[in-house]
């Protein structure tokens, strides 16, 4: 079990340090970027302006979100394999 949540803890980090460059990249681009951008809409809802806060919440937000649910859906499978090969021991 330690094994488990060791590597959890390790895909956890990895994914807040992905989230944060991503965050630190986005302010980059709107501090030092070209004048010209334009807004962008985030999920389509809402228009964010291209300042460095800006781009930066984007791009951890979205990153976040896309990376967030493919963690969750492997993690959800990992559970269902990890219970039938119970199942099919006992």
């Amino acid at each position: 079990m330690t094994g488990t949540l060791r590597g959890r803890s390790i895909v956890v980090a990895l994914y807040a340090v992905i989230v944060g460059i991503t965050g630190v990249v986005g302010a980059i681009l709107g501090a030092f970027g070209p004048d010209d951008l334009t807004p962008v809409a985030l999920f389509g809802l809402v228009d964010i302006q291209p300042t460095p806060l800006g781009l930066a919440v984007y791009g951890a937000t979205t990153i976040g979100l896309i990376l967030g649910v493919l963690l969750g859906l492997v993690a959800y499978v990992s559970r269902r394999v990890d219970a039938e090969r119970a199942g099919e021991q006992s």
